[in-house]
């Protein structure tokens, strides 16, 4: 939700209709890019038609679910250094880079999707909206 909430656009007034655009986003991007990518979202899961990105719904309560989803997944790559984990969160930004990991800021990653600019980085194999950019 960090990409999502990194324009004051409205968003809060109907999440999933954000969710959904950010994952249209994320389809463009990936098939452009050839870039796995992977998204993780705090909240009740949504029936989705599959498609080039990977969309995850963190299980547990809390506004932080889908950070902590993150951090799991982060530590169970063999690869984390492939990683790029886009947010805007201290906590998990300072998390997935000491886990060597790259972190991609999520203002400038949300620009670069809608064609603002070439924005720095790009999430591979993962956040979440938070490689998970979401």
């Amino acid at each position: 939700m960090n990409v999502v909430g990194s324009r004051p656009d409205g968003w809060w007034r109907d999440r999933r209709g954000a969710m959904e655009r950010l994952i249209g986003l994320l389809e463009d991007f990936a098939i452009e890019t050839g870039e796995e990518v992977t998204v993780v979202f705090d909240g009740r899961p949504f029936p989705l038609e599959p498609g080039a990105v990977a969309v995850a719904f963190a299980p547990g309560p809390g506004p932080d679910a889908a950070d902590r989803e993150i951090v799991l997944r982060v530590e169970a790559d063999a690869d984390r250094a492939s990683l790029r984990v886009v947010t805007s969160d201290g906590d998990l930004a300072a998390t997935v880079a000491a886990s060597g990991s790259e972190v991609v800021p999520a203002g400038g990653f949300r620009r670069r999707l809608e064609g603002e600019g070439s924005g720095e980085g790009s999430p591979s194999r993962g956040t979440g909206p938070s490689t998970h950019p979401g």
